[in-house]
C-alpha cells in the first residue's frame, strides 16, 4: 500500500508536467490555426483586389479599342464615353446594383433587393458564399467592374452616331437595374442556379447581356450614314491601327483578372488552369479569326485576327474552369471562326456594329456558356448537361434584349438617340466636344 501511495506521489508531478504539456500544445494548435486562417484570408484579399485592378484595367483596353476602330472625327467621342461609363456604372451599382444582384433572398428567386448601398452587411464581414474567402467591400468593386463593362460593350456597337445624353441615361438604368437583376439569377443564387446553369466568369451573364443591349443599340438608331449604299458595305476606316492594338493586349491582359479573379480565391491550382485556358483560347481565337478572314476576304486581316483574339477571351470566359486546354484551344478556334461570319452576317442585314461588339461579345458569349454543356465536366467528374445552359442562353438573352430594346425605344420617342446629320458628317468631336483627338501643330 505505501508503495503505491508513494508511486501516486512520484507520478503526480509528471502527469501535471504531461498535462500542462498539452495544454500548451492545444494553445499553440489554436493561434497556428488562427494565423493560418487570417494569412489565407489576406492572400485571397489581395488576390482579388489585384484581380479587380486587372478587370479595372479592361476599361483603358475598351477605349482604346474602340477609339481605334473607329473615326479620328469622333476619337474625343468614344474616349469621352468610355471614361464616363465605369464612373457611372461604378455608382450605380453602389447605390442599387449590388444589392440587386446579391440580394439577402431565398435561393432560386426571380428578384430580391437587400437596400440601397452596400453598408447594411458591410464592414469586414465576409460572403458566406466565399467561405470567407475575403472581405465584401473587395466583392463589391471586383463584381462593380463586371458591371461596368457590360455598359462599355454596348458603347462600341452604337458608337459615331448616338447622343451622348441617351447613351448616360440607358448606362444607368442597363446597369443599375437590367444587369444585376438578370447576374442574380445565377451568381446571387436565384432561379438560374436553381435550374444548373453554369456560367464561371460571364460569357452570357456580362458578355452576352451586354452583347444583346448592344444588338438592341444597333437595331433602334440604325446604321451609320454612308455605311451600307446600293447593296454594298462602305468600310469607315478606324483612326489608329497601334491604338486598337494595345488596347486588345490590354484587353487580354484584363482577362487575367476577369477570369482569374472569378475562383473567388487564391487557390493556387485552380487559378492556374484558368488562365491556362484563359490565354491558350486567346491564341486559338486568333488563328480561327486569321484564317477565316484569309478564307473570306483574300488578304491578311489584321481587324479579324484581333478580334479573333477578343472572341476566343469571351468563348472561354463561361467555363475556364472545367474545360482542359487542349478543349479552350477548340473552343478559343470556334468562336475565332464565328466572329468573323458574324460579322459578315450582321452586314447583310445592314446591322451597323462600329467595333464588332455584338459579333465578339454577343455571339461568342452564346457558343461559350452552350460549349459548357457539350465540353464541360464538374468537380466531382460529371459532364455538364447541355439543356440548362440553353435555358439560361434564352432567358438572359430574353430578358436582355427586351429590356434594352424598350429603354431604347422610349429615348428615341422623348429625348431621341441619334445626333443630327450635319453632327454625324462632321464629326461629333467638334460639335459635341470642341476638340480634336489628334491634332498636329506645325511651327511657324
Amino acid at each position: 500500500m505505501n508503495q503505491i501511495f508513494t508511486f501516486i506521489t512520484e507520478a503526480a508531478p509528471v502527469a501535471e508536467a504531461v498535462s500542462a504539456t498539452t495544454a500548451e500544445a492545444a494553445l499553440i494548435a489554436v493561434e497556428a490555426s488562427k494565423i493560418a486562417s487570417d494569412a489565407y484570408f489576406t492572400a485571397n484579399n489581395v488576390w482579388m483586389m489585384m484581380a479587380t485592378a486587372l478587370v479595372f484595367i479592361m476599361h483603358l483596353g475598351f477605349a482604346s479599342v474602340e477609339a481605334g476602330f473607329t473615326q479620328t472625327k469622333n476619337t474625343v467621342n468614344i474616349l469621352f464615353k468610355n471614361t464616363l461609363t465605369p464612373v457611372i456604372g461604378l455608382i450605380t451599382y453602389f447605390v442599387v446594383g449590388f444589392s440587386l444582384m446579391y440580394p439577402d433572398a431565398t435561393p432560386g428567386f426571380w428578384f430580391g433587393f437587400d437596400g440601397f448601398g452596400i453598408a447594411s452587411r458591410a464592414n469586414s464581414e465576409a460572403f458566406e458564399y466565399t467561405a470567407g474567402a475575403y472581405t465584401r467591400w473587395t466583392d463589391f468593386l471586383f463584381q462593380a467592374m463586371f458591371a461596368a463593362t457590360a455598359a462599355t460593350i454596348v458603347s462600341g456597337a452604337v458608337a459615331e452616331r448616338i447622343k451622348i445624353s441617351a447613351y448616360m441615361i440607358f448606362t444607368v438604368i442597363f446597369v443599375g437595374l437590367v444587369y444585376p437583376i438578370i447576374g442574380s439569377w445565377k451568381w446571387g443564387l436565384g432561379a438560374l442556379n436553381e435550374m444548373g446553369f453554369m456560367d464561371f466568369a460571364g460569357s452570357t451573364l456580362v458578355h452576352s447581356v451586354g452583347g444583346w443591349g448592344a444588338l438592341a443599340g444597333i437595331i433602334v438608331i440604325g446604321p451609320r450614314l454612308g455605311k451600307y449604299v446600293d447593296g454594298k458595305v462602305i468600310d469607315k476606316p478606324g483612326s489608329s491601327v497601334p491604338l486598337a492594338v494595345i488596347g486588345v493586349f490590354l484587353l487580354w491582359l484584363g482577362w487575367f483578372g476577369f477570369n482569374g479573379g472569378s475562383v473567388l480565391s487564391g487557390d493556387p491550382a485552380l487559378t492556374s488552369l484558368v488562365l491556362v485556358n484563359t490565354t491558350l483560347a486567346a491564341c486559338g481565337g486568333a488563328l480561327g479569326g486569321f484564317f477565316t478572314g484569309y478564307w473570306m476576304f483574300k488578304r491578311l486581316d489584321f481587324g479579324m485576327v484581333l478580334n479573333g483574339i477578343l472572341a476566343g477571351l469571351v468563348g472561354v470566359t463561361a467555363g475556364a474552369d472545367v474545360f482542359t486546354p487542349v478543349e479552350s484551344i477548340f473552343i478559343g478556334s470556334i468562336a475565332g471562326v464565328l466572329v468573323v461570319f458574324s460579322a459578315v452576317t450582321l452586314d447583310k442585314f445592314k446591322l451597323d456594329d462600329a467595333v464588332g461588339a455584338v459579333s465578339v461579345h454577343l455571339t461568342c458569349g452564346i457558343w461559350g456558356t452552350l460549349a459548357v454543356g457539350i465540353f464541360g465536366n464538374a468537380s466531382d467528374g460529371s459532364a455538364v448537361p447541355f439543356l440548362p445552359q440553353l435555358y439560361g442562353v434564352l432567358i438572359c438573352g430574353a430578358a436582355a434584349f427586351s429590356s434594352a430594346f424598350i429603354i431604347f425605344i422610349i429615348l428615341k420617342k422623348t429625348i431621341g438617340v441619334r445626333v443630327s446629320e450635319q453632327h454625324e458628317v462632321e464629326g461629333l468631336d467638334s460639335h459635341e466636344h470642341g476638340i480634336r483627338g489628334y491634332t498636329i501643330v506645325y511651327d511657324k
